[in-house]
């Protein structure tokens, strides 16, 4: 067993997806010799040669669109869009053409392909540096869009995207790539379309996904000292979504909240809030709440801590979960069946 962090995790994860399967070929912006810019594929391109692991100009549009091609005709590329508001360029081609394909083709033509995305705030970056583009990709059918937020997630899940008949947007998040645990690889976790629990809970449920995973974990730990037990639920994948996991924790606690930092308005959080409002209304006691990041532009490095989400954001929220009831798990149930005997 030895110490990973989440980028030697997705390094180690892309030299053994490179091993196992000749078609498998990663290129995007710096990725050959450079070893990407944060040191993702470093070493890549001397062990497998230039004709596997290789620098493509910088045009997003055009990594996306011989990916395509190259999806067409049997290799398995693995793209890298370098960061998050630089992949913009590309979406026509993602959405137009990456996510339709399948469709169009009526199920003869598949694309295995990989795109990488480097994704979310906290490293001090400048603007076109820091954003959460998640909802647009999530938004978008015919995409698999997922998010690890720990390195044995970042090594089994990137196998796994690799080795899947459908395009993957593989979101990685920024300021989680230091973060390490002791592994011992090759090693795979749960499917990558299923959420985890993270930390079992019986008063409320915190929904988070890539870097605001570690952040609820920590306001977890703050909430259990006041005495409230919450349970912490990883998303892992945004499309598709687990709503068993998701709805099975929320039936359990009565309460929910989640956290990402993108945007609120019109965020995944509300698609999160809409389908446990929609699957667990009887068994809510609060309103679903959401700690987001601001409805404003990404701030200046000087400024992205008050727009992050926070442990005392989410814990702000926490306390404004209506916890003043006599409510239990079921009650309005209990108390419908109840009604229900007495009418009859």
């Amino acid at each position: 067993m030895a110490r990973y962090t989440l980028g030697q995790a997705l390094n180690r994860a892309l030299r053994d997806a490179l091993a196992a399967d000749p078609d498998v070929v990663v290129y995007g912006e710096d990725v050959g010799q450079l070893g990407g810019v944060f040191r993702v594929t470093d070493g890549l391109s001397t062990e497998f040669g230039e004709e596997r692991c290789f620098d493509s100009p910088l045009a997003e549009s055009g990594i996306a669109g011989t990916a395509v091609g190259m999806a067409m005709y049997g290799r398995r590329p693995v793209v890298e869009m370098q960061f998050d508001a630089f992949a913009y360029p590309a979406f026509q081609q993602v959405v137009s053409h990456i996510a339709k394909m399948r469709n169009r083709t009526r199920g003869r033509v598949e694309l295995p392909m990989v795109i990488r995305i480097p994704y979310g705030g906290g490293i001090g970056a400048v603007e076109h540096h820091g954003d959460s583009s998640e909802t647009y990709y999530a938004h978008t059918p015919g995409l698999r869009v997922v998010t690890p937020a720990t390195a044995a997630d970042g090594y089994s899940m990137l196998r796994e995207a690799v080795e899947s008949p459908d395009p993957v947007v593989f979101l990685e998040p920024k300021r989680r790539y230091w973060a390490g645990e002791d592994l011992d690889l090759p090693a795979r976790t749960a499917p990558m379309d299923r959420a985890v629990v993270r930390r079992q809970g019986a008063d409320l449920t915190i929904v988070a996904y890539g870097p605001t995973v570690d952040t609820a974990l920590l306001a977890a730990e703050s909430l259990a000292e006041e005495g409230r037990e919450a349970e912490v639920v990883d998303l892992r994948s945004l499309s598709p979504f687990d709503d068993e996991t998701v709805a099975a924790s929320v039936r359990r606690t009565g309460r929910a909240l989640v956290a990402h930092e993108a945007h609120e308005f019109a965020g995944f959080g509300a698609e999160v809030a809409a389908r446990v409002t929609e699957q667990c209304f009887h068994y809510l006691e609060a309103p679903v709440l959401r700690v987001c990041g601001l409805d404003i532009p990404y701030p200046p490095p000087h400024l992205e801590e008050f727009h992050l989400p926070s442990v005392d954001r989410i814990l702000d929220a926490a306390d404004r979960l209506q916890w003043e009831s006599s409510w239990v798990p079921g009650a309005a149930l209990q108390a419908q069946a109840a009604r229900t005997e007495v009418d009859a």
